[in-house]
């Protein structure tokens, strides 16, 4: 690179070009740090390294809301989430995993489930901070595309960022559910049949 003169430069920065690249993050750096600032996160508490699996027979809810979000971990890392709430929550045949490295020992699986009898698993102010959610689901009275600052058929404060995208329904229902998350939190959660177990090696719901 030669400047006006035809003499050599070394080090120059393209500021138009370093611009162009860095703007659009500072950008995302402003927005989220706005919304740390106004509470719009989603789980109060710092979530954990590990991402969980759940998967159910068959979930219906009451209440349902659905809303992006951020996650913080703590490290103070900032983690792009879908929030789903749901003031009354039913599920069946529920299943919980996560699988921990560790020296010498390799994986360690903890697995969970409940709701595998009569009784299913049932929860209040039910929020997941999901990743990737799959299943087949019905919607009563969907609004699409909602503003999510305005949210008002979920749980108390089930609310997103405004002029954000969001969606509510009355009514949800989600067959042969799966989905990967960072974090769960519910006003109640009532676990029939519950049982744990801990076991070496990879041992997923799905």
């Amino acid at each position: 690179m030669k400047d006006e003169q035809e003499r050599p430069v070394e080090g120059r920065v393209r500021w138009r070009r370093f611009a162009a690249v860095c703007v659009p993050g500072f950008a995302v750096t402003g927005v989220l740090a706005v919304a740390l600032a106004e509470g719009a996160l989603a789980a109060s508490f710092a979530v954990s390294g590990q991402q969980f699996k759940v998967s159910a027979d068959r979930l219906t809810g009451d209440g349902f809301v659905q809303y992006g979000s951020v996650d913080v971990n703590a490290r103070d890392q900032l983690l792009p989430v879908a929030v789903t709430g749901i003031k009354k929550a039913r599920m069946e045949s529920l299943c919980q995993s996560v699988v921990t490295t560790l020296p010498v020992l390799g994986d360690i699986s903890l697995k969970l489930s409940a709701g595998t009898g009569d009784k299913p698993v049932e929860a209040t102010d039910l929020f997941v901070d999901a990743t990737q959610l799959s299943g087949d689901a019905s919607f009563k009275n969907i609004e699409i595309g909602r503003d999510a600052s305005t949210l008002d058929k979920g749980p108390d404060g089930a609310q997103g960022m405004q002029d954000a995208f969001s969606q509510q329904a009355d009514t949800l229902e989600i067959s042969d559910l799966k989905q990967t998350a960072w974090a769960t939190n519910a006003g109640t959660f009532k676990l029939a049949d519950l049982s744990m177990k801990i076991t070496k090696g990879k041992r997923e719901c799905f």
